[in-house]
């Protein structure tokens, strides 16, 4: 077992050396964007958030829907503000598609609403697909489909509700 100061000066190493290199790369295309695609690339890693949190006390247990939620949400709130610092750098035809320029507490609550939801579904398709009869890896495609259609279709009835 690593002690934690040591996992957590990996961790802000790991931080650093994104930083240099996509800001090198952004340096050598004159863009911002390597940067943006940097700091998504770090913050939407599962693996890196648990190590963060281990580094600062926090253990998160596994089946559970607390982990689920925490790297959904960073990985939603990654993309989310991915899409939202490249509005103005992408073609007319594409910033049609990508989230509206609003405030980053509105791109959190998105971000966090999502992730919550994707949390319910893993927790439904884990409780669920053993009582059918079904064995699925978490990490397979089959998996992330089912969950995806789940997540949807929370979605369309959280609208059909909110609508009425």
């Amino acid at each position: 077992m690593v002690p934690a100061p040591s996992r957590g000066l990996d961790t802000l190493g790991d931080a650093f050396a994104h930083a240099v290199l996509f800001g090198v790369i952004a340096l050598l295309f004159q863009s911002r964007v390597p940067l943006y695609l940097g700091a998504f690339l770090y913050f939407a890693d599962g693996e890196r958030i648990e190590r963060a949190l281990e580094a600062i006390g926090i253990r998160l247990e596994p089946d559970r829907i607390g982990p689920d939620i925490i790297k959904s949400f960073a990985s939603l709130f990654a993309w989310f503000a991915l899409f939202a610092s490249l509005q103005d750098s992408v073609p007319a035809w594409l910033a049609a598609w990508l989230p509206p320029a609003g405030s980053w507490s509105f791109i959190a609550g998105i971000a966090l609403a999502l992730a919550i939801v994707e949390a319910f579904a893993t927790l439904a398709m884990r409780r669920a697909l053993p009582w059918f009869g079904f064995q699925i890896c978490a990490d397979s495609l089959t998996w992330t489909a089912i969950k995806l259609l789940i997540a949807v279709g929370v979605l369309a009835l959280l609208v059909l509700l909110g609508s009425q």
